[in-house]
């Protein structure tokens, strides 16, 4: 059951629309020019830790721009429900408080309407060169070639801990 009115809804779709179109476009060209994304392991554990504080990272003319600055946050309030809780000038990430998460109950109140990057975490992340789950978080990115790197680690002489630490450290697990 979705807290969100018609109009608001109907927004929602055509900008999830387009949020799906634009990364399925970027994901491609990043294939193409040999980019491979770390691979999605794990479970959600459904702790809601990613709907607490959704963080968005905007590009230089939206965060210098006054009038796209105000259209972008305009945006999130109206439509997604997100409130500006904080910002850092040093990495242009907004901070927001999503008005559709339960702190109780831990659920989305529009969970079926949510938003494309509510949907698409955290495999947004598998993108960035150290991706970072937040804690608490049953998924973990792996490495595309794991089962062939942890056969040229199993032939290797080092100690246990060493070993541990480069199975982290390169995803391999």
């Amino acid at each position: 059951m979705s807290a969100d009115g018609g109009a608001r809804l109907l927004l929602k779709r055509v900008a999830l629309v387009w949020f799906m179109a634009t990364h399925t476009v970027d994901r491609a060209i990043a294939r193409v020019v040999g980019r491979r994304p770390l691979l999605l392991g794990g479970d959600c554990q459904k702790c809601g830790a990613c709907c607490e504080a959704p963080a968005i990272q905007v590009g230089w003319f939206t965060w210098h721009f006054p009038t796209f600055r105000r259209a972008f946050l305009a945006w999130q309030t109206l439509v997604n429900g997100f409130v500006e809780t904080a910002s850092d000038r040093e990495s242009h990430v907004f901070t927001f408080r999503c008005t559709h998460f339960d702190l109780v109950t831990r659920r989305c109140d529009s969970y079926d309407s949510r938003p494309g990057m509510c949907r698409d975490y955290p495999r947004a992340l598998l993108y960035q060169p150290s991706p970072e789950m937040l804690p608490g978080c049953g998924y973990r990115p792996v490495s595309p070639d794991a089962k062939r790197f942890l056969r040229v680690l199993d032939a290797q002489e080092m100690t246990d801990e060493q070993r541990e630490r480069l199975k982290k450290n390169l995803f391999l697990e």
